[in-house]
Order: structure tokens, then sequence, then C-alpha cells
């Protein structure tokens, strides 16, 4: 065995018994010795921090603006999150749909899945854009219903800009997974790091200059998102990778290719999708506790996304690994991954939960939020900083790896349930019932968590996910 893998293979030697066959895995030729594994997955982790720590940065600047300001970019960002979360989605059937072929030796499969990636995701983003610019209005009164008027303005200004840069999120998502199902994670991570730093400095000027306030926020968003999709397909036409994408308008539909990418997407958009409306049903149920309540609210999901995010970049990474494999048909060492990168993942998300816990309330000073903003929001930090170490990894990691491996109805109905009947039906029951305020959203996400580790270290450890095919 190499020496590089001995300390890592003593960590999960108890792992191995129950998990899976080590005498099947050839340990001299893994597809992903310890060092390609951080190779892939440092860049995708601190892509995913510094996003974080950008957006942490934008709404301590709209936060400056006032109360009002800054609770209507919350409730917008919460229907953002939603599309972003289906254009995840998309793009993760890319990069497992890729991961697949490119692990089977075909790399002309891999550059005909592209092309017709690119071409579902354009047309679906630019459909849910023009939805969105044209029912701007109608839509966020039939989400939240009547909120204060300063609030339902701003919030209008802010999404008309957002949804104006649907594809172009979209794009640079499909365009980065392609990019990672290859192994090369540090080339979107690099236009992501130009990006946020677009993104701030535009913030800086049009906010504190020009005083355009959340106009200024979210033109500022729209204009580095331009930038990330031109960049990123730009260079996929380059030759010499293993996936070309060019010609971008000979690209015709390939109805085989498109089913078999939507077959991963849209379970997982499905699940995603109805992941942010839960968050939906309890941003309006928030959004009835006063703006004090809201912007508490806000910075939390802020920090809550923060510290987790070199988490989420591990199961991102996952998918490419595991995909590979399962592609190959090494299905042991598929599995091998999904326990090794869960472990790495409940390490990072430790450091980050106590990173943040630690920055807190410096940042919310600098943030300017009010006296009782401030302690909603801290009394919720600290729980989330004890509970989420407990549970969010075994209820998050692994369905990364089972996704790549094709089961993702199974994650689909589970996160769907848990969801629903954990999460908002008790933060529900929590806000409206008792004065226990905001944190009544993370009661009901620690009820979630928990059950949905129960569940997906069962569906793993029971084997049932590799009967799955994707190609």
């Amino acid at each position: 065995m190499p020496e590089q893998n001995e300390t890592t293979n003593k960590m999960f030697a108890g792992l191995r018994t129950r998990c899976f066959d080590s005498g099947k895995i050839d340990w001299k030729h893994l597809m992903f010795p310890t060092k390609s594994l951080w190779l892939l997955l440092l860049p995708i982790m601190l892509e995913q921090f510094l996003n974080s720590m950008m957006g942490m940065v934008d709404t301590m600047m709209v936060s400056n603006v006032g109360s009002v300001a800054m609770s209507a970019v919350s409730l917008v960002d919460a229907v953002n999150l939603l599309v972003i979360q289906i254009f995840s989605a998309l793009a993760a059937g890319a990069a497992i749909v890729c991961s697949h072929y490119l692990g089977s030796g075909d790399a002309d499969g891999a550059n005909r899945a592209a092309r017709q990636i690119f071409l579902t995701v354009l047309v679906i983003s630019l459909a849910l854009s023009l939805s969105c610019l044209l029912f701007c209005r109608p839509l966020l009164l039939l989400i939240f219903g009547s909120v204060e008027t300063g609030v339902m303005e701003d919030a209008v200004v802010y999404f008309l800009f957002t949804a104006a840069s649907y594809p172009f999120i979209a794009l640079f998502q499909a365009g980065s997974a392609i990019y990672r199902a290859q192994g090369n994670s540090r080339f979107p991570m690099k236009i992501s790091m130009i990006s946020n730093v677009i993104n701030v400095a535009g913030n800086a000027v049009l906010i504190f200059v020009f005083h355009l306030g959340v106009a200024g926020a979210a033109i500022s968003t729209l204009i580095s998102r331009i930038f990330c999709a031109i960049v990123v397909f730009w260079a996929l036409s380059k030759t010499g990778q293993r996936i070309v994408l060019n010609h971008y308008l000979s690209i015709r539909p390939d109805l085989a290719l498109i089913k078999k990418i939507l077959a991963i997407g849209i379970p997982s958009g499905i699940e995603n999708g109805m992941f942010q409306f839960g968050k939906l049903a309890i941003q309006s149920t928030v959004s009835t506790l006063g703006t004090q309540a809201i912007a508490a609210q806000a910075m939390t999901v802020i920090f809550e996304n923060v510290n987790g995010v070199a988490a989420v970049g591990v199961g991102i990474g996952m998918m490419t690994v595991v995909g590979q494999a399962v592609g190959a048909g090494r299905r042991e060492e598929a599995k091998y991954y999904i326990a090794k990168l869960t472990g790495y993942g409940e390490l990072a998300l430790i450091a980050c939960c106590l990173l943040v816990f630690a920055i807190a309330k410096p940042v919310m000073l600098l943030a300017g939020m009010e006296s009782e903003s401030m302690r909603m929001c801290f009394e919720m930090v600290a729980a989330i900083t004890v509970v989420k170490p407990l549970f969010w990894a075994l209820s998050f990691l692994p369905p990364y790896g089972l996704r790549a491996a094709g089961d993702v109805k199974f994650s689909m109905i589970t996160a769907t349930c848990t969801m629903w009947f954990c999460r908002v039906a008790l933060a529900v029951i929590l806000m409206r019932g008792t004065d226990i305020g905001p944190m009544g959203v993370w009661v009901g996400m620690f009820a979630d968590w928990a059950v949905r580790s129960v569940i997906f270290s069962w569906r793993f450890l029971s084997g049932r996910w590799e009967k799955q095919k994707i190609l």
C-alpha cells in the first residue's frame, strides 16, 4: 500500500469493515490517490468558502443601508436560492453524466453530453428568467404576502436585476461542473474569486459612492455573473482539453442524451426545489415576526452557509470522484471514497463552525445590526455551532455520492419528506404557536438533520444504492 495512504487508511479501518470489501480495491492504483483527491477538493472548498464570505460582505454592506434594505434582499434571496438550486441540480447532472463517460473512457460521449448540457441549461434558465421578469411583483406578493411598503419596493428592484442574471449564473454553474468532471476544480475557483472581487468592489462603489442602495447590490451581482459565464465558456472552447465545447450555434437537441442528464437533474432539481420551497414557507412565516426578526434570520442564514461551505465543497468533489469510479466499474472504490470524504467533510465542518462562532459578533457589529437583531442572531448561531457537527455531515454528504451513483430518486423522496414533515411543519408550529421567534426555524432544521442522518446512513450501509445505473 502506498505510504501516502497509510495514515488515512488506519483512520478509516473501522469503516472499511462495515462499508466495503477492501480486498476488492486495488490500493496501488486508486483512481484518486490522496494527493490527487486534495488537489480536486481544496479549490472547491476554497471557492465555496470565499463565495459565502463574499455573501457575508454583501450582507454587511446592504445592512449599512438599513434594516428595510436588508430585509428586502433577504426575502428576494430566498427566491433566488430556489432558482439557483435548480441550476445546481442541472449542473450536478452535468458533472455526474460527464464523470461517468470519462470514467468509462468515452471522451466522445462526455463531449456530446457537454453540448447537450449547455443547450438544456440555456433554454431552462432563459425561460425562468423571462417568467420572473414578467411577473416580478405578483410573485413576491404571492410568496410573502403583505410586508412593509418600503421592503416590498426594494425587493421588486432587487428581484428585477437578479432575475436578469439567472442565465449567466446557470451557464457558469454548468461550465464549472464540466471542468470539475474532468478533475479540474482550480479554473472555476479562479473565475469565482475574480467574480467575487468584481461584485464586492461594485457594491462598494454603487452603494457607498453612488448611493444606489439595493439596486447597486443587484447591479454588481448581475455584472459579476455575466463575467463568469463569458469566461468559462470562452475557456471551454479551447482545444487540448478532455472536453471541448465550441461551435455553440451548431448545437442541436439530442433527446437521448438530454434524457440521461435530466434523469439525474430533475430528481435533484425537485429535491433542491422542495428544499427551497420549504425555506420560502418558513421565510414567509418569519416575515410576519417583524423587521428585527427578518434581519436576524437573514444574517443567521449567511453565517450558517459559511460554516457549512467547506463541507459542501467536499460533497461537490465527491460527485466527480464517485462518478468516475462508478463509470469505471469500480464500485468498491466508490464506497471507499464516500466513507472517506464524509470523514473529511466532518472535520472541515467542525473547523468552520468554530471559526464562524468566533467571528459572529464582530461581523454583526461591523454590519451595524440593531441590538435586538444581534441578540437573536447570536443565540441562533450558538445553537447551530453545537448541533450542526452532530448531524449535518451524515445527512448531506453521503447523498452526494449516492446521487453520483444514480440513486437520485431515494434522495429526492427522503429529503422532500424530512423537509416538509420535520423542518417546515415544526418550525411553523413553533413560530406561530409559541414565542420562540426565529429560533423555531433552527429547531425544525435540527430535527430534519437528525432524521436525514439516520436514513442516509442506513441507505449507504444497505448497499441498495449500488443497483442504480446511469449510462
